[in-house]
Parts: structure tokens; C-alpha cells; sequence
């Protein structure tokens, strides 16, 4: 299928509705991903995003990057305690103890994966296909991961192309990601 020559001709999955959802659709969603530091930030953000809308969490998300170190794991594993409880005074973020907290925590697992991997994305090449995300919730719950369940690990597992669940009427369907069953 040939990409539409105008942003506003293309034909979009049903959830990108607002600019911000459809930049984010057009840009990245369901890309594949193999840059470690981009699969933290997802990992995070799919994480921030439970009980709460993904526009929300695209509003918030240029804050998350600043007050996250642009997500780079080692940086954000050495957060202290009195660094988190600023953070839970920031607006731009959402202010969610166990949210935040977990942030910090899941950085250092994140690392603990990159040293017994060689990266996180070598981690992830065992998950890739549709029936995965319960067994990556499960592995990463296993490494003391939080926000992670199967729920979040699939749309994780869909923002960063490990399946492809773009609408068969969407410009992004047939574009050689790997498809969900």
C-alpha cells in the first residue's frame, strides 16, 4: 500500500483521533523499536498510562522526558528518595507514588537486563509474536519489574511493533511489521 501524500488523507486506526494521537500513530506507533533507551521510555510511559487515557500520557510526555533524564536508565536507577518526592509535586507527570517509585525501580532491573542480555532489545526478541505479552509480564514480573502486567506488556508490545495491530484500512497496516494473530 502506498502512503497518502497529505498527513490529513491518510486513513488512521480508529483510536487515532486528536493531532497529538495521530502524530503519535504516524511517528511511531507500532515501529519497530531496537533502541534501548526508546524501549524504556515505552516501557515507562505504557506503565504511567494504567487507569488513565494514552492522551494523557502524550500531553505529559515531553515533562516525562526532562524529569526522566530523557530516560536513560542509569540515570534514573540512581534517583533517590527526596528526587522522587519532588517529582510527585510536578503537574506535568502523573503524580502516582507507586508510578513513580516503580519508575526508579524498574530502571535498575532494566540495567540488571542489559548486563545478562547485552541489551534490552536482545531481551525482547524471545516475546515477539501476539501470544507473548503474558509470558514478558510474567519474565519481567519474575526480575522485580512493576507495571507490567499483561495488559500493559501488550500495548507495550504494540507501541514498539513486537505485533502489529494497525486497522487492515489503516496507510500503516501493510508496511512489514510482523502481524498479530
Amino acid at each position: 500500500m502506498t502512503k497518502p501524500t497529505k498527513t490529513a488523507d491518510r486513513k488512521r486506526c480508529h483510536w487515532a483521533k486528536g493531532a497529538l494521537e495521530s502524530r503519535y500513530h504516524d511517528r511511531e506507533w507500532g515501529d519497530p523499536v531496537r533502541d534501548d533507551r526508546k524501549l524504556f521510555e515505552m516501557l515507562i510511559l505504557e506503565g504511567a498510562q494504567a487507569g488513565l487515557s494514552w492522551s494523557t500520557i502524550l500531553a505529559k510526555r515531553d515533562r516525562y522526558r526532562e524529569v526522566f533524564a530523557q530516560f536513560e536508565p542509569a540515570v534514573v536507577a540512581r534517583f533517590t528518595p527526596a528526587r522522587v518526592e519532588r517529582l510527585l509535586a510536578d503537574p506535568g507527570i502523573v503524580r502516582n507514588r507507586l508510578k513513580v517509585a516503580g519508575t526508579v525501580r524498574n530502571a535498575k532491573h532494566f540495567l540488571e537486563v542489559q548486563r545478562e542480555f547485552g541489551s534490552f532489545a536482545k531481551y525482547l526478541r524471545g516475546f515477539a509474536g501476539s501470544k507473548k505479552a503474558d509470558a514478558l509480564s510474567l519474565d519481567l514480573k519474575k526480575r522485580g519489574f512493576t507495571f507490567v502486567g499483561p495488559t500493559i506488556m501488550y500495548a507495550f508490545m504494540q507501541a514498539v511493533g513486537m505485533v502489529n495491530d494497525h486497522e487492515r484500512s489503516c496507510w500503516k497496516w501493510n508496511n512489514g511489521l510482523v502481524r498479530s494473530a
